[in-house]
């Protein structure tokens, strides 16, 4: 019976060593796999950290080389234009009109601040009835019943510097009645046939009494002046296609008329 005993205890002893050894050949296999998940990790974060490092090493290089492209395409574009003689830079510029002495005086009313947006008013002056003596105003406006036939050299013309985009009809012609001051129209329509109305830009205006001075002629100073979607045409011009329009109908079409 004790041999048994002994046999038992020994058996068991063994068992229990044997359970040992598993769980720990289980811990370590277990530790192992979690020790290479960690190196597979520390592996991508690696490659990452390598990649914006050299990245960032790389910065000043990508940034001089967009210097050195930007700098080539600068060249490319000067040795272009001295190939074709500066002849497309001369293009892209206004002629500059010969300087001529004249008497001629012209005033911008610049008084209409209060009926514009603040983004349209750029320059403010004293008024100009302080400048000028009132019987040598004459202030170009489009209501005005008085055609202007020629410029006279003793006069000065007021032009009303309004940016009023068609909110403000006849106010230049109020003007120039409230203040006792001549005025006077352009002879836009004994020359000039147009779609749109003939209130015209300051800038239009001043540079059309320019063209007068250089040139002599209405006709020629409108047409110089006046941009393409204004529609200009020719009062001669315009008879005449109505003329040939006249001379091209039938005979049916003129015993219908008649």
């Amino acid at each position: 019976m004790a041999d048994d005993s002994v046999k038992s205890e020994a058996s068991a002893q063994q068992e229990n060593d044997n359970g040992g050894n598993k769980s720990s050949q289980k811990t370590v296999s277990s530790n192992g796999e979690n020790a290479a998940e960690n190196q597979t990790v520390s592996k991508s974060q690696k490659k990452k950290l390598l990649k914006q490092q050299k990245w960032e090493e790389e910065r000043e290089l990508r940034k001089q080389r967009r210097k050195e492209k930007k700098q080539q395409r600068r060249l490319q574009r000067t040795n272009h234009l001295e190939e074709q003689g500066g002849e497309a830079q001369h293009m892209r510029k206004r002629p500059r009109r010969e300087v001529a002495p004249s008497s001629l005086r012209l005033v911008v009313d610049c008084s209409f601040d209060n009926l514009m947006l603040t983004k349209d008013i750029s320059i403010k002056t004293e008024h100009y009835s302080e400048v000028v003596a009132r019987e040598e105003l004459v202030y170009l406006t489009s209501d005005s019943p008085n055609v202007l036939e020629e410029l006279d050299h003793k006069k000065a013309y007021v032009i009303g510097g309004l940016v009023d985009h068609n909110h403000h009809k006849g106010i230049t012609f109020e003007r120039a009645t409230e203040l006792g001051i001549a005025h006077a129209q352009l002879p836009l329509s004994s020359f000039v046939k147009m779609n749109s109305r003939k209130v015209l830009a300051v800038n239009h205006v001043f540079e059309i009494i320019l063209a007068y001075l250089e040139k002599g002629s209405w006709q020629e100073a409108f047409f110089t002046v006046l941009p393409q979607r204004k529609g200009a045409v020719a009062v001669d011009q315009e008879k005449e296609e109505e003329d040939s329009d006249s001379d091209s109908d039938t005979p049916d079409q003129t015993e219908k008329r008649a």
